[in-house]
């Protein structure tokens, strides 16, 4: 990472949404949904204790969905989503992003999606890929510890 000013502007606001993620994973049980097992290894790295479940473990798309609506449930007791989808950001991450939301809403399931949104925006051109979110953890985690919520200009 280089330290420019927009670097380092850039990096807080990737921090502060991967905080704001690791707490509700952590303290409300917030499902974070990754692409494959190093996605969750990172995040791992990152210090989420919570749930993290992985797209590609063999199961048919519709497995997966009737799963994870079984397990997590449509939204919190006040409103809010139980999980976020977090693809790479490249082409096929965007496609599967995409699929598994246009299937969980049909079963009325609510997604954030503000986190990979801000990595999106804030990681380039650094990464387009989750898994390589481990590998910036040094430079990542000195932003991580407030627990603020995200918002959308963040």
């Amino acid at each position: 990472m280089n330290n420019s000013p927009n670097t380092i502007e850039r990096f807080q606001k990737a921090g502060k949404a991967l905080g704001t993620a690791r707490l509700r994973n952590r303290d409300e049980a917030f499902a974070i949904i990754v692409e494959g097992p190093r996605d969750k290894i990172a995040l791992k790295r990152l210090g989420f204790t919570g749930p993290l479940e992985v797209v590609n473990r063999g199961w048919g798309m519709d497995r997966l969905v009737a799963y994870l609506y079984e397990t997590y449930g449509t939204r919190t007791n006040d409103g809010k989503a139980t999980m976020t989808l977090l693809m790479d950001w490249d082409r096929t991450g965007g496609r599967l992003q995409s699929n598994l939301r246009r299937r969980l809403e049909s079963f009325d399931v609510q997604i954030d999606e503000e986190l990979r949104r801000v990595l999106m925006k804030t990681l380039k051109p650094e990464t387009r890929v989750v898994e390589s979110l481990g590998g910036l953890a040094g430079a990542l985690m000195p932003y991580m510890g407030g627990d603020e919520p995200l918002t959308s200009d963040s």
